[in-house]
């Protein structure tokens, strides 16, 4: 492969198996520096039917691929990956500004998100059954067809490929759109796949700065059959819209305003570490992160006090930098919302026990910093006690009532993610199985596996990635009946 500064000026359009050009182009930056990195090609209309065009001409010999095949490009172009993580989580940390550490730790869960696929497509089968008599019935499995693939940019390898593989696996052909803010890494993982012996057409690859003419037309093409999407829920809502009078499958994995709750038993010290490693991993910039934490009243003094010393002592600046436990946002807009939201907050009475504010100091001065930040007090009717807070800010409640906190955690349009800590194993099942949430970690800030599925409820989705229910989000169901 290319080094990362060759990459940043070639070709990021893969349609039908040729690396090509658009007229245009559009800058990428570095979130901390605010310097440019480099250029993507600025897909279109055209490029988009060019697309849709090589999927479906290789669809039908990629549906009959053997999957154990399909399985082995989806290995190879996981080891591949793994042989050249140095290269791949500089070239994320760059794009993105995540941490290292956290880059390369996104691409180990990639690469086992792809590993997990490849196994699936081996049991992505069917059943015969006895419908008595001399009648028999079989369930058959099949791909769902060309399948367009949207993924976001907080975390541009891992949710980028878990979509591709799971697709690639159970016989789709795939066009993939990545965030425009992190387009290179895109390129480069796709690159590995190609190298992989991926035939030409079943995976395209199109960058834009002008997501809404590409994704519609792709829409409204009656050969795309699905649409995998992770990001806002407002455009999730439109995409449920869109189509052009054509039902499409659609999976949606959107927002979420994470509660976790922390029982009168629960380990402070424990409790604290699991806390900060689920808020502020990625820079709160997260759809699992915690935005709303429920401390018992018993524990709550001490609780805050040893989250503030925590806190406090978490070390901001460019991902590329040694020791660094948080990089900055993705850029300056959602920077401006972020310190709209706690100065709202401030207004309506919150405290700020550490942190609440943007960072400009020496080094940061130039990138999207903000303080880690913890607060008290905040009103009900503040917006980031409503809305999912994006970035590194984490209120604190304090709550006396078992029932009252269940119904405030569930109080939320969103269905992403809940947390709990505490001692009681049974107790801890019982609530969790009261919390109207797709994903619970109970004393796990990382409540994540290839093997478990992954999706949320209510507003926060439809369907699921990974897990043993992963791939069925990408196959057809076919009954047949047959008298002999």
């Amino acid at each position: 492969m290319t080094s990362d500064t060759a990459l940043a000026s070639e070709p990021t359009l893969l349609i039908n198996g040729a690396w090509r050009s658009a007229p245009a182009r559009f800058d990428v930056h570095d979130p901390a520096t605010g310097e440019r990195i480099g250029s993507a090609d600025d897909a279109g209309v055209d490029d988009a039917a060019a697309a849709v065009d090589a999927a479906a001409a290789a669809a039908a010999a990629w549906r009959a691929t053997a999957p154990d095949e399909r399985a082995r490009v989806l290995r190879d172009a996981a080891a591949a990956i793994t042989a050249d993580a140095d290269r791949l989580s500089l070239l994320l940390t760059r794009e993105n500004g995540k941490p290292l550490a956290e880059a390369r730790g996104e691409l180990g869960s990639t690469t086992g998100a792809m590993t997990w696929a490849a196994e699936q497509a081996r049991r992505a089968d069917g059943r015969v059954i006895d419908l008595g008599g001399s009648r028999r019935g079989a369930v058959l499995k099949q791909p769902v067809g060309i399948t367009v693939a949207i993924s976001p940019w907080n975390f541009p390898a891992s949710m980028f490929l878990r979509k591709i593989a799971l697709a690639l696996a159970a016989g789709c052909t795939v066009i993939a759109k990545p965030a425009e803010q992190t387009p290179l890494i895109a390129k480069a993982l796709v690159g590995h796949l190609v190298e992989a012996g991926l035939p030409a057409g079943v995976l395209n690859l199109l960058t834009t700065s002008q997501p809404d003419p590409l994704v519609k037309a792709l829409l409204a093409d009656p050969r795309v059959a699905k649409i995998s999407f992770t990001g806002s829920t407002e455009v999730g809502l439109m995409l449920q819209r869109h189509g052009e009078g054509l039902l499409k499958r659609v999976a949606l994995e959107l927002g979420g305003h994470a509660p976790a709750i922390v029982l009168p038993d629960a380990d402070v010290d424990e409790t604290v570490a699991g806390v900060v490693a689920s808020k502020f991993r990625t820079s709160g910039q997260s759809c699992i992160a915690t935005n709303r934490l429920y401390v018992h009243e018993s524990l709550y003094e001490r609780f805050c006090a040893a989250l503030v010393e925590r806190v406090s002592r978490l070390r901001v600046g460019p991902g590329t930098s040694d020791g660094v436990d948080l990089g900055p946002l993705i850029d300056e807009s959602a920077l401006r919302k972020l310190e709209e939201q706690v100065a709202d907050a401030v207004r309506l009475g919150a405290k700020v026990l550490t942190g609440g504010s943007r960072l400009t100091d020496g080094e940061l001065g130039n990138g999207a910093f903000f303080s880690p930040t913890v607060l008290t007090d905040v009103s009900d009717s503040a917006v980031l006690a409503q809305q999912e807070i994006f970035g590194p800010v984490l209120p604190v409640y304090s709550y006396a009532d078992e029932q009252d906190v269940i119904a405030k955690a569930n109080a939320t349009s969103y269905g992403l993610a809940a947390y709990l800590y505490g001692a009681d194993t049974g107790h801890l099942w019982s609530l969790a199985e009261r919390l109207d949430f797709g994903v619970i970690g109970i004393n796990d800030p990382f409540p994540l596996a290839p093997q478990l599925p992954f999706g949320g409820m209510k507003n926060s989705g439809i369907g699921r990635e990974g897990g043993l229910e992963g791939i069925d989000g990408f196959l057809e169901t076919k009954a047949v009946a047959q008298r002999v």
